[in-house]
């Protein structure tokens, strides 16, 4: 559980701190230099260190939204039931699920010590317009798997969905989220994100 957390922890604030200069860089070599410097961060901060909730969000607010494709990471979650959701109702999906990916794995983030990102073999093609890029993250404990989907788009790669040890985080919600959906419609789904949320320490 312990080693799930953190590799999921290290997923949430790597998605953070993708910054401008790297959004044309090969999409390996974006994986492997953000993570390094989350690494480096999450190490360095205190505040993260202690499992400052407030200061994760932060980070993500800033640099998350411009490099990842949250509303198709949210959309693939939701599924089918995406195409009848109202404008109100998407937007209020990707906030409460994004507050909850934010809050579910920032305390994680204060056990990032001395584990380093293996980059594995890239295989794809020049034209590629989607790739899978396959890491692990290793440290005292047995290595971490954590792959990558990442899409092509004008203003470079953008990460989509995330694999956690062989668990794709888009199909594992979508999985619950649909059971949601079944029993309260999509405004039953966002009433009880927002709850987890709020029982988690409130809104961001």
């Amino acid at each position: 559980m312990i080693r799930r957390s953190f590799a999921t922890a290290c997923m949430s604030v790597l998605l953070a701190v993708a910054a401008p200069a790297w959004a044309q860089q090969a999409p390996d070599a974006l994986v492997k230099e953000v993570s390094t410097e989350v690494m480096d961060a999450a190490r360095e901060d205190k505040a993260i260190q202690q499992g400052d909730v407030q200061r994760v969000i932060t980070l993500v607010d800033s640099k998350i939204m411009p490099h990842v494709n949250f509303e198709r990471m949210t959309s693939a979650a939701v599924g089918r039931y995406w195409r009848q959701a109202t404008p109100e109702q998407k937007q209020r999906l990707q906030a409460e699920f994004k507050t909850l990916l934010v809050r579910t794995y920032a305390g994680a983030l204060a056990q990032v010590k001395d584990q380093r990102v293996t980059m594995k073999p890239m295989r794809s093609a020049p034209d590629d317009k989607e790739v899978i890029v396959r890491t692990e993250v290793r440290g005292r404990g047995e290595p971490v798997q954590m792959d990558y989907r990442l899409e092509k788009s004008a203003d470079g790669w953008k990460i989509y969905d995330v694999n956690v040890l062989g668990v794709w985080l888009v199909e594992n919600y979508r999985n619950s989220f649909a059971q949601e959906i079944g029993q309260g419609g999509i405004d039953g789904l966002i009433a009880k994100l927002a709850e987890r949320n709020k029982a988690a320490g409130g809104r961001s």
